[in-house]
């Protein structure tokens, strides 16, 4: 496998294209880390004698995708979450897939109705809590806006795409008006001003700054696997909210085949490939996320952490709610 990696700017990709094409390829725009992608491609490559070459960034691949247009050279688009699936989407950047084997990996409600994009992994959008001030209880997302709250919760930027998908769940399932006040009383329940990532919100906690944050399943799951980290992390346990009702929100990892496509079939068979037992079982341990696959295996830590009930509203109703959820955000003030 080939890899090119972008700097942490933009796109600023090392020699700016692919190199050396073989007859029988794929050419991938990846928003993935290469220690994700990596072990699959190989493998892929191994098994099909198709080489794979792969570019890596933080962002601007869409507008890159836009820009190149015809004359692009990329195959497939690997992304983070639901926006960047729904952003290729709706700028018509990418081509719908017809493929028995996805359709039979991936469950009707992480993948595209159009089949224009597809999940590869899902991350629950968990509560970390306190051990000493909160414990292990049950716990949903609406219980955040209770008084009890006040001045015990720390979170990431409103605007970050993990909080904006929670807030668009929030609206598919109580209304525009019933998530305005919601997000309202959060925002009073603050601690501190919506700041850092997911494991800054841990940090927090075990500092002693508030008592309970919102945050991914596998960033407290590469904390406890770091000897560095771990002693932090073990001050929070890991909640899966909404038990007794909807389930846990989740946010997803997919894969789109660009609109023009110059290897249309081996792309497809690199993402039916993605969606197999194998590339599953690799995504499960190397990133400790949840595959979509029914039946392939958690990682040994995650499952330590027992089995929850997701929420399967369709991501595609997530997608939909997001430009309300911007608006209500930035009605109530969240980040000021």
């Amino acid at each position: 496998m080939k890899s090119m990696i972008a700097m942490a700017v933009g796109v600023m990709l090392v020699a700016g294209s692919f190199v050396a094409y073989a007859a029988d390829e794929v050419n991938i725009y990846s928003y993935r880390q290469s220690f994700l992608i990596d072990p699959v491609v190989e493998k892929f490559e191994k098994d099909t004698g198709i080489n794979v070459n792969v570019v890596f960034a933080k962002k601007g691949l869409a507008e890159r995708l836009k820009r190149e247009g015809k004359l692009t050279k990329a195959d497939l688009v690997l992304t983070t979450d639901i926006s960047r699936l729904m952003e290729l989407k709706d700028k018509g950047l990418v081509a719908a897939v017809d493929s028995g084997v996805i359709e039979s990996n991936v469950p009707a409600h992480l993948r595209d109705p159009e089949d224009q994009w597809f999940a590869l992994t899902t991350r629950v959008r968990n509560v970390y809590a306190s051990k000493e001030r909160f414990g292990n209880k049950a716990i949903s997302y609406e219980d955040l806006a209770n008084p009890e709250f006040k001045g015990k919760i720390c979170t990431r930027s409103g605007k970050h795409p993990y909080t904006v998908a929670l807030v668009s769940s929030m609206i598919a399932h109580h209304g525009e008006a019933d998530t305005k006040e919601w997000l309202t009383k959060v925002k009073e329940n603050l601690a501190r001003k919506p700041q850092g990532n997911d494991r800054g919100q841990i940090k927090a906690i075990a500092a002693g700054q508030c008592d309970v944050s919102l945050g991914n399943s596998y960033y407290f799951g590469k904390m406890v696997s770091d000897p560095k980290q771990k002693p932090t992390a073990d001050n929070v346990h890991i909640l899966f909210p909404n038990q007794d009702k909807r389930g846990a929100h989740i946010n997803v990892s997919g894969m789109a085949l660009t609109k023009y496509a110059p290897n249309k079939a081996a792309a497809i068979k690199l993402m039916e490939y993605l969606t197999g037992d194998l590339a599953q079982g690799i995504y499960a341990q190397v990133n400790m996320e949840y595959p979509v696959k029914v039946g392939v295996k958690k990682s040994e830590l995650v499952a330590s952490w027992g089995d929850f009930k997701a929420d399967n509203l369709a991501m595609s109703d997530v997608a939909k709610y997001r430009p309300t959820a911007l608006k209500l955000l930035d009605q109530v003030k969240f980040d000021l």
